[in-house]
């Protein structure tokens, strides 16, 4: 008889290999356009106004300890974060902001979009050999723009 392995789970069925991913977690998060990475700043004081004059994409990312699909991640996110989460989003030329500066204060100004950071879990299940699969699980976090684009305004003191 033959020992089986700590991280067998379930005896071999059709439904082995598969992978799944599951979002655990969502939070609102600003993801900064690529092609103005740093921020746009005046002052002290008066009035910020800023436009678009630069078209660009903003695409999702993940992060973990091994492969994960993006793809996956935002299809899942779709259905349990919000339908307007997206692969990528293009930034459109012509967006005017206009702010002003509280006295004595810089005014600071970002453009990119609103979108979310997930954590999440992908589980891979496949045939370990032993008539059984095992499932191993890797979580991780990915940062996944919407189509809600805009400047993003903060002051500060210098």
């Amino acid at each position: 008889m033959s020992a089986v392995p700590a991280d067998a789970a379930t005896k071999k069925d059709p439904a082995c290999p598969r992978t799944t991913y599951t979002i655990n977690s969502k939070k609102h998060y600003f993801v900064k356009s690529w092609w103005n990475g740093t921020h746009l700043k005046d002052g002290p004081g008066g009035t910020i106004s800023l436009s678009v004059t630069k078209s660009g994409t903003l695409s999702a990312t993940a992060s973990a300890s091994t492969d994960v699909s993006v793809k996956a991640i935002v299809a899942k996110a779709k259905v349990t974060v919000s339908a307007s989460v997206t692969a990528s989003v293009t930034v459109t030329v012509g967006h005017t902001f206009t702010h002003d500066i509280t006295k004595g204060k810089y005014g600071n100004a970002q453009y990119g979009s609103w979108g979310y950071k997930v954590g999440f879990t992908k589980k891979k299940t496949s045939y370990n050999g032993y008539g059984y699969c095992s499932v191993h699980t890797t979580k991780g976090t990915a940062i996944l723009p919407t189509s809600s684009t805009g400047w993003k305004y903060w002051e500060t003191k210098s």
